[in-house]
């Protein structure tokens, strides 16, 4: 057991079938090295979630042997859509379909139940978070970051100073929408991708898992149709194409190309937005064989247009930890949000 008078944080990440959470202390260091899981209910609606979150965090804590009462924050992330300060959207979202999801204030009932402060951010937020202090370590607060994460959407966001920008609406950071050039990214005679949201031609209509189902892979299907992918029910297919590209198969590597130069358009727009100190990119590149890994991430460098300025000085690495980095970044945000609470006295 810690000395009674060491205050920690924790941090939750919460998921659409499971929660991860994490100790950390006032020194930046983490007290648990793996990843504690609990199912996070949100099927059954917002009470049993809340409870589930509840659960998560006594857990971390009895295994670390830390007493509740050395908790001094909660960091909480979720899937969007969601306000700044955690409000659930009015249509609701993949993972809160239910109506009493909708418009339901997740933060503020998690810091009713526990009767803790609680700081939100969207899980891309979370993550890039954690990729920013990890990457940058002590010199965090004077650095820039944007980092995109490829999952069944496309996640991330962007980091200034050290802190999320979340904007007025909370809605700052929504990389997957942001419209990019289709000239020289798609064949000649390839659609433009449509994206779930309704806008043509954005990120995530490219750079996902639903971009690859929906858009890319019916495409290159009918380039390669004796390809072993087209014996499969698309959703398998697609989440099977990682495992032909890292075998070097020309129909996957032409599909993780066209992902990559999306990427590669979306940090050159960043380039000329933020100008930031570095890019991360995040998802299941991560868990991809290493040299799969290596050739995506250095195709994105590629096709990122800087300044010769900027390319001297700005960095490309990838999301680290991506099962933990909800939780951790989660754990990063409360760590700030009672540093900045000391420096103002509130």
């Amino acid at each position: 057991m810690r000395e009674a008078s060491e205050s920690v944080v924790v941090g939750i990440d919460n998921g659409g079938t499971k929660n991860n959470a994490t100790i950390l202390d006032a020194s930046g260091q983490f007290l648990t090295g793996r990843m504690y899981e609990i199912p996070s209910r949100v099927t059954e609606g917002p009470q049993a979630a809340i409870e589930a979150m509840t659960e998560a965090m006594e857990v971390v804590l009895r295994a670390a042997g830390i007493a509740r009462e050395q908790v001094a924050a909660v960091g909480l992330d979720t899937p969007g859509p969601a306000s700044a300060d955690g409000v659930i959207s009015s249509r609701g979202a993949t993972n809160f379909a239910r109506p009493e999801w909708w418009n339901f204030d997740v933060r503020g009932a998690l810091e009713a139940r526990i009767g803790l402060p609680v700081v939100y951010n969207n899980d891309g937020n979370a993550a890039a978070l954690y990729a920013h202090h990890t990457h940058f370590g002590a010199d965090a607060a004077g650095r820039s970051s944007v980092s995109a994460v490829v999952g069944t959407g496309l996640g991330g966001g962007v980091i200034e100073a050290g802190g999320v920008i979340r904007g007025a609406a909370g809605q700052a950071g929504e990389l997957g929408h942001i419209r990019i050039p289709m000239d020289g990214l798609l064949a000649d005679d390839q659609p433009i991708p449509m994206c779930n949201c309704g806008l043509l031609g954005d990120v995530e209509s490219i750079a996902s898992l639903t971009g690859i189902a929906k858009n890319l892979l019916p495409y290159w299907l009918t380039q390669y149709p004796d390809h072993p992918l087209a014996a499969i029910p698309l959703a398998e297919a697609a989440k099977a194409v990682r495992t032909h590209g890292e075998a070097g198969d020309e129909l996957a590597l032409a599909l993780f190309e066209q992902q990559a130069a999306a990427l590669g358009r979306l940090f050159s727009i960043a380039a000329n937005f933020t100008d930031p100190s570095a890019y991360f990119v995040g998802g299941g590149v991560v868990e991809a064989a290493p040299h799969f890994r290596d050739w995506f991430l250095e195709r994105v460098r590629a096709l990122t247009v800087l300044r010769e300025e900027q390319a001297a000085v700005a960095e490309f690495a990838l999301v680290p930890d991506l099962d933990m980095a909800g939780a951790r970044g989660s754990a990063f945000a409360a760590l700030a949000f009672l540093a900045e609470s000391a420096a103002t006295g509130r």
